[in-house]
């Protein structure tokens, strides 16, 4: 009897740990995913106050340019900071990360303005906007892998879709910030000051994450793997030089991360500046739609990572991969006319936007990202060995998101002005989507295993 007591505590202790665990990583990284995307969600803004004034269209380009290199350097980052995981530790790096990060958005909010400073205030912006990159390259790996090596091997896809929400919730928060502020202060003081504070509002979220962070105790899976002298020495070289991991590498960007990147990007960051730039829904009600769609759709994170535990990761992904890319162009027409798009007069809309039937087109969309993104994290820390998992997961994981999905504002906002067809930037995620789906579905087996010390 006293042993079944003993027992019962022990597994309740060690749940609560989890949920310890959980609310720590969490916390921070969606602080992060807050810093990183507060950039984006104000880009036609920051356009106007560190470009020069003239074409619009160009301005936000060159806007979008700098937000995506910030996406595009997270592979460096990931390398980088991932082979500092494996060889030091997951609690080390990822505090790192986070000090990194909220240093260099503090920095963005106290940034002089072109009009001020000239050519040297893009340059400065684009150089913070590299080291934000940098940071979140190195921020993911570890607190998917931190969560991954705490939970239990049969709730793995669940306990890590926690960690899944944290990029949605961080640009949910950034729209809820940035609507906050714009109604405190006003449109006028917003255009011209009032952006900055979320920028540095950063730095008290911070703090509170670092310190709540900081108490944390290192992965008791690394631990045991260090105590045992099993521990790589050289990650880089044991991930990438080794035949068979790089073969894993290379199939978890081209078969899972590549589509699932560019369905997230889509249906998130893609249809608010689609909403912005050419159906002119305007800014205020834009954020609202998507801050509604994607308060709506979170749950269903959670609902894909426990449901990937009971029937496979692979099934879940695919799918989602596979309907997005078919429903697109749909859903992007339909959008058009809930938005009432007048395609003679652009700017004289046909009717006032239906707000409801926008935020169910975005939503089915964020649904859709849930099938995608909600595995994903169980996906990649099972597939790598335990000594090189940091730095074997998160290459591919911000190539596919960082790279080929940061890029589809960008390609997309580029490819409307430059073919004048309001859907021609669509094209690229549904091609990759599609690319991932036939690839992930011949090549990647499903993979459900137990995480140890010797994996």
């Amino acid at each position: 009897m006293e042993g079944s007591v003993q027992s019962h505590n022990f597994t309740r202790q060690k749940r609560n740990n989890i949920w310890t665990v959980i609310s720590a990583s969490s916390a921070g990284t969606m602080i992060e995913w807050y810093d990183f995307y507060i950039f984006g969600s104000l880009a036609t803004i920051i356009s106007h106050n560190y470009f020069p004034k003239g074409d619009e269209i160009v301005s936000l380009l060159l806007t979008l340019a700098t937000f995506a290199t910030g996406f595009i350097v997270r592979p460096f980052g990931a390398i980088f900071f991932g082979r500092i995981g494996d060889l030091v530790g997951r609690k080390y790096t990822f505090l790192v990360t986070l000090l990194i990060m909220g240093g260099a958005t503090a920095l963005i909010g106290l940034l002089p303005t072109y009009e001020s400073i000239g050519i040297a205030a893009p340059i400065m912006l684009l150089i913070l906007r590299l080291l934000q990159g940098l940071a979140l390259g190195g921020e993911y790996g570890g607190a998917a892998t931190y969560v991954a090596e705490h939970a239990p091997d049969k709730q793995r896809g669940f306990f890590t879709s926690f960690i899944q929400t944290t990029a949605t919730l961080g640009l949910f928060v950034s729209l809820g910030v940035i609507l906050a502020t714009r109604f405190s202060v006003g449109e006028e003081a917003f255009a011209e000051w009032g952006w900055r504070i979320p920028f540095l509002l950063s730095t008290l979220l911070v703090i509170l994450s670092y310190f709540i962070r900081s108490k944390l105790h290192e992965s008791p899976v690394f631990q045991e793997l260090k105590a045992s002298g099993k521990a790589s020495t050289s990650p880089l070289r044991d991930s990438f030089l080794n035949p068979e991991n790089r073969k894993l590498v290379i199939l978890a960007l081209l078969g899972a991360t590549m589509g699932q990147g560019v369905v997230w990007y889509t249906g998130q960051f893609y249809a608010l500046y689609y909403m912005q730039t050419v159906l002119k829904v305007n800014f205020v009600t834009a954020n609202y739609i998507t801050a509604g769609a994607l308060l709506l759709g979170t749950p269903f994170f959670i609902l894909f990572g426990a449901l990937s535990d009971r029937i496979g990761r692979k099934k879940i992904m695919m799918t989602g991969c596979l309907i997005a890319a078919i429903s697109y162009i749909p859903l992007y027409k339909g959008m058009a006319y809930a938005a009432g798009y007048n395609a003679e007069n652009p700017s004289m809309p046909l009717h006032e936007p239906n707000i409801l039937l926008l935020v169910l087109y975005i939503f089915i969309q964020v649904f859709f990202v849930t099938m995608v993104y909600g595995p994903i994290a169980a996906f990649l820390v099972e597939l790598f060995p335990t000594k090189i998992r940091y730095t074997s997961m998160s290459l591919p994981y911000h190539i596919g998101n960082g790279v080929f999905g940061g890029l589809v504002p960008l390609v997309g906002t580029y490819l409307v002005d430059k073919t004048g067809d309001m859907y021609a930037g669509l094209y690229y995620p549904i091609t990759l989507a599609i690319i991932t789906f036939i690839i992930g579905s011949i090549f990647i087996k499903e993979n459900r295993q137990t995480i140890s010390m010797t994996q």
